[in-house]
């Protein structure tokens, strides 16, 4: 089987000021092991890689994944 770890992308464009982007580890206990912060129109790339299995986000941005656009924090 290939190994898909560090081939898969997404990018975050905040909509707003001040959104977070928390990157999990990978592992027997999930931990925080980065931040960014984004304002309004700012996009971050971001990787899944052997140390990153999650990224969390929060307030209002459009993720793009090669499966689609999620919006998070609609109301």
């Amino acid at each position: 089987m290939e190994n898909l770890i560090g081939n898969e992308y997404i990018s975050i464009k905040a909509l707003e000021n001040g959104v977070n982007i928390i990157g999990l580890t990978r592992g027997k206990d999930t931990k925080f092991h980065h931040t960014e912060k984004l304002d309004e129109g700012e996009v971050y790339i971001a990787q899944f890689t052997e140390i990153t299995s999650a990224i969390k986000i929060k307030g209002k941005a459009e993720i793009y994944t090669k499966y689609g656009k999620i919006m998070s924090d609609t109301k």
